[in-house]
């Protein structure tokens, strides 16, 4: 027999509130990160802005861990499983070891492909893993 997921008023309201907070971390994307490229994005930009490799890290980094512990909290609101707490952590890490490096990667190119770079970025900037593991793990648990 199939379980089901089932979310208290709390859970419900705490998960509201941290979406709220991952809406919050958009709007205010241009107060708190560095981040030459959403000009050059909106603009559809032909040369590539220049850049401070660090503060573009830092901006980057400091974004990713912001989105990645709103989503962690998330994720645990709605499962409240250790063993899928502590994958979603290691796999936060592994991505942005990835995708950190694959940025730097693109950068490094003398004619980057513009494509690449928006789409890398993307995942490093927006909480788009949650919406990949959030189905995932619950079919993982529940549909199985």
């Amino acid at each position: 027999m199939q379980k089901q997921l089932r979310l208290s008023k709390i859970n419900i309201a705490g998960i509201l509130l941290l979406v709220l907070l991952l809406v919050a971390v958009r709007i205010l994307e241009n107060r708190l990160f560095y981040d030459p490229f959403v000009l050059f994005f909106k603009q559809e930009g032909k040369v590539l802005p220049g850049y401070n490799g660090f503060r573009l890290f830092l901006g980057m980094a400091f974004r990713y861990l912001l989105n990645s512990v709103i989503s962690l909290g998330i994720i645990w609101l709605v499962f409240k499983d250790k063993a899928i707490l502590k994958l979603t952590l290691v796999l936060y890490i592994i991505f942005f070891i990835l995708l950190v490096a694959a940025l730097f990667m693109v950068l490094a190119v003398d004619a980057p492909s513009h494509l690449l770079l928006f789409y890398v970025r993307r995942f490093l900037i927006q909480p788009l893993f949650l919406i990949l593991f959030l189905p995932a793990f619950y079919y993982q648990k529940y549909m199985r």
